[in-house]
């Protein structure tokens, strides 16, 4: 009975895990690994809320920095601007649902009547599709690392659907967000030489 219960934990875990609406999408991280790095910095500088906006990007942008270094730190790396081997950087951007296809973005209904198995188009599908038919906005974000030297990307990672409700933010929620998603982003990196 134990086992039972162990193995339907495990199972509910991954299933809600599946379900995360965070997408990431890492490049290779072998030009990040053969660069034997330790130290990194920031590329650029915090952004300065000196009118408390509670606009998206002024607050995001303390809570992707603290994620990044809090996942950078847990691997061994170190935040020393002097020392740097590589810098880091975001971009933060609303956008489509990255490797969507038009017919998904929709829900899965088409518009367009076809020939269909077990299924007749009836005028409400054809209406829920003209309605649903809207572009998918998600508030993406793509951490970057360059070499210091070079200049040059030696890894990217890009992370789609932090804000699912761009007109309802909860800060609460988007640290959480966050949060899971640097995490679930920065599985792939070694840790710092």
């Amino acid at each position: 009975m134990r086992s039972f219960t162990t193995l339907a934990t495990l199972l509910l875990t991954l299933a809600l895990g599946a379900c995360s609406s965070i997408e990431t999408n890492p490049t290779d991280t072998a030009e990040f690994k053969a660069g034997n790095y330790t130290f990194f910095k920031w590329r650029s500088e915090p952004l300065t809320n000196a009118n408390q906006s509670d606009d998206l990007l002024y607050v995001m942008d303390p809570i992707v920095r603290r994620e990044v270094n809090s996942a950078l730190n847990q691997r061994g790396f170190i935040l020393d601007p002097e020392r740097a081997q590589f810098s880091v950087d975001y971009l933060q951007a609303v956008g489509l649902r990255e490797g969507v296809s038009s017919q998904d973005a929709n829900g899965g209904i088409d518009p367009i009547p076809s020939a269909r198995p077990n299924r007749q188009i009836n005028q409400a599908m054809v209406d829920n599709a003209h309605a649903l038919s809207g572009v998918q906005t998600t508030n993406n974000v793509a951490v970057q690392f360059n070499d210091v030297t070079t200049q040059q990307e030696v890894w990217r990672v890009i992370i789609t659907k932090i804000i699912e409700d761009v007109n309802n933010v909860d800060t609460a929620a988007v640290e959480r967000n966050i949060n899971r998603a640097i995490k679930q982003a920065f599985r792939p990196l070694p840790n710092a030489s």
